[in-house]
């Protein structure tokens, strides 16, 4: 059973910076590597629907929300089986719960983590 375990979550202040983690287990008996699968980020705030914030490939192409190009960086490291998101100069309108998704296959991602909330003040 892949896990996705989200963490890094907090309070910040505008202009500041945060790092999500997204932590991955249980691949050995899902059928998938972690390697293989695309990553992503996505955030849901209060009242709004969950929308994409950014995407990394297997080959290290990454794809980002014109919200946040240029301030947040994803990463992964294979090694770790660990996913991040660099939040740089957040703004209020950042504030959200923050959750990883793994494994994008026919436009929808296989696993979800559970989340995590990261709230912006000015």
């Amino acid at each position: 059973q892949v896990q996705l375990v989200e963490s890094g979550g907090g309070s910040v202040q505008a202009g500041g910076s945060l790092k999500l983690s997204c932590a991955a287990s249980g691949f050995i008996s899902s059928g998938y590597i972690f390697s293989g699968c695309t990553l992503g980020w996505f955030r849901q705030a209060p009242g709004k629907e969950r929308e994409f914030v950014s995407n990394i490939s297997i080959d290290g192409t990454t794809t980002y929300a014109d919200s946040v190009k240029g301030r947040f960086t994803i990463s992964r490291d294979n090694a770790q089986n660990t996913l991040y998101l660099k939040m740089n100069s957040p703004k209020t309108e950042d504030t959200a719960v923050y959750y990883c998704a793994a494994c994008l296959q026919r436009g929808a991602y296989a696993y979800w983590g559970q989340g995590t909330q990261v709230t912006v003040s000015s």
